[in-house]
């Protein structure tokens, strides 16, 4: 009977012991914050609808962009951001934002659509902006991937572009580009918070054309420009 006694003592001992430090471990994860809480992030990926960026028969730029910016919302997300997206279906955002309103033209469209997301911007106030592009010249020579910021746009922006640029050549490995500022973008120039454009690569290079086109090389630039917000923040933690 002692024996039977000691027995049920001991394994309600353990059971509760199992129960106390998993109730222990949750309250360490719960409190224990993720590393992009508080941080709100608008997306812009580039382009889109009839706009379709540089593109080549197979690959639209503007559907790379929108795949690798929705990969970034996810890995954001996980990482506890806020995220907006100027866009998320394969229309542009005017498309998306003010569906009935009409223009004379092509040009027209574009430039409405670009202060549409400036006004999302405005609206949103983010605490980071970044929009997502890849890019292409005649020369198929040219590759890697390359962040731009505007020497006249918010002063945070050059200290993000190279956060990202940085991920990029650690985790890709296939680019020597510097981060760079560039004049005459408009969302870099009109929103008031660190913004950057995103190059992700040269759809005009084979290699990179191929890379660009698989989901497994998209997920991985979106770790790398995920890394380089997680980098950025912490810098301006210390």
């Amino acid at each position: 009977m002692k024996k039977r006694v000691m027995i049920i003592t001991l394994l309600l001992v353990c059971s509760l012991s199992v129960v106390w430090y998993g109730v222990n471990a949750s309250d360490r994860a719960f409190f224990m914050p993720a590393e992009l809480a508080g941080v709100k992030v608008l997306l812009d990926a580039g382009h889109g609808g009839e706009d379709g960026g540089a593109s080549t028969d197979e690959l639209i730029e503007s559907d790379v962009n929108l795949a690798i910016t929705k990969e970034v919302e996810k890995k954001l997300k996980q990482k506890g951001a806020t995220v907006v997206m100027t866009r998320t279906k394969p229309g542009d955002a005017m498309a998306e934002h003010a569906p009935d309103k009409e223009f004379s033209s092509m040009r027209e469209r574009k430039f409405e659509d670009l202060k549409m997301r400036v006004q999302i911007a405005e609206n949103e106030e983010p605490d980071l902006f970044l929009s997502v592009h890849v890019n292409a010249i005649p020369q198929t020579q040219w590759r890697g991937a390359q962040v731009f910021y505007h020497p006249e746009g918010h002063e945070g922006g050059e200290a993000l572009a190279k956060s990202i640029q940085g991920a990029f050549k650690d985790q890709l490995k296939n680019t020597d580009r510097e981060a760079m500022k560039i004049k005459g973008i408009y969302l870099l120039k009109n929103i008031q918070v660190p913004s950057v454009i995103v190059e992700t690569g040269f759809i005009s290079n084979p290699e990179e054309h191929k890379l660009l086109a698989d989901p497994k090389y998209r997920k991985k630039v979106a770790d790398a420009i995920v890394e380089g917000v997680v980098r950025h923040q912490l810098m301006e933690q210390k």
